[in-house]
């Protein structure tokens, strides 16, 4: 019996051992801002120190014409502003173009210990305005951005002229666990802090190839921009909290207040993160906005169908804006 049992122990221990040093050889260090900066600056990087040690990294792109409208862009959960570089590219002709990094996100610096949530998030857009001294824009969101944004137009509605969803988020998710990609159920599991510490690459992939109806969208330089930016120092433990922390839904009740604002609603009628029906929860709730539903198109339209997203934002901004000269007329 003796024998037996000290043999088992020895198979454990071997075991322990295996698992350890896979821990260690898969763990990934964080990796230094300067260093990623200087690979993901672009010339329009800027950046603002703002309330709580947040010091934040945005750009300020297209026309300079000081009459020309304002576009104030909030990326999604893991993203960073490069992803609304296609609306840029098609819209910064007319528009001035502010997109910005959140804490835990890009190239944003939070101080550790930082709280993420929604309506951290929605506080810390608003603070950015006043910083910039901005004072009518349009605001658009992408997924968790689109969360963040629909907080900020309940919270500040007379501050923009108008409010565009991208797959938005924000409506609770009553779908089957299967339904989910894996990676996200991964993440919110007790191992949830332990894998994000470790080689990343190919849950990152996984992650992003359901993002999109045409996984050819997914390109290794895209794979390793998400992995390198999730790195930077703090980045991670954002990242989890909000992927496990709570927040106000939506609801009829609450959208109610949007109905006097301009609200156009952009959803990919195959988006695997964000159902399709939510976008169209968000357009039964808010009383006259507007919603596209892209058929063929995952969850990042901005980037897979850019000429047609940005050309349905360029009609609603116009219109918006529109709108909101001849209310100041009155």
């Amino acid at each position: 019996m003796g024998k037996w049992l000290g043999g088992l122990l020895a198979f454990v221990g071997l075991i322990a051992l295996i698992v350890i040093g896979g821990y260690f050889l898969l763990k990934r260090p964080d990796i230094p801002y300067e260093t990623l900066a200087a690979e993901y600056e672009s010339a329009a990087s800027r950046y603002v120190d703002l309330p709580g040690n947040v010091r934040m990294h945005y750009r300020v792109e297209g026309s300079s014409d000081a009459r020309a409208p304002t576009l104030l862009l909030v990326h999604g959960f893991s993203a960073s502003l490069h992803t609304w570089e296609p609306w840029v590219a098609r819209l910064g002709d007319t528009y001035r173009i502010i997109s910005l990094d959140l804490p835990g996100h890009g190239l944003t610096r939070a101080p550790a210990g930082y709280q993420a949530n929604i309506n951290a998030y929605r506080d810390i857009v608003d603070q950015f305005v006043r910083a910039q001294r901005l004072d009518r824009f349009v605001l658009a969101g992408s997924s968790m951005g689109g969360n963040v944004a629909w907080e900020y137009a309940l919270a500040y509605p007379n501050r923009i002229d108008g409010l565009i969803l991208v797959g938005a988020s924000g409506w609770e998710d009553t779908r089957f666990a299967d339904q989910e990609p894996p990676v996200f159920r991964l993440l919110r599991s007790p191992l949830g802090p332990l894998v994000m510490q470790l080689e990343s690459t190919p849950m990152i992939r996984q992650g992003l190839e359901a993002s999109f109806y045409d996984p050819a969208f997914v390109t290794d330089a895209m794979v390793t921009r998400y992995a390198r930016l999730a790195r930077a120092p703090g980045h991670r433990e954002i990242l989890l909290q909000m992927t496990t922390g709570r927040r106000a839904y939506a609801s009829p009740e609450r959208l109610i207040a949007l109905a006097s604002l301009p609200v156009l609603i952009l959803h990919g009628d195959t988006d695997r993160l964000v159902p399709p029906e939510h976008g169209q929860q968000f357009a039964d709730a808010i009383s006259g906005s507007t919603l596209v539903m892209y058929e063929n198109v995952g969850h990042i339209p901005q980037e897979e169908i850019a000429d047609r997203s940005a050309a349905d934002v360029r009609a609603f901004v116009d219109t918006a804006r529109l709108r909101a000269n001849l209310a100041a007329a009155e």
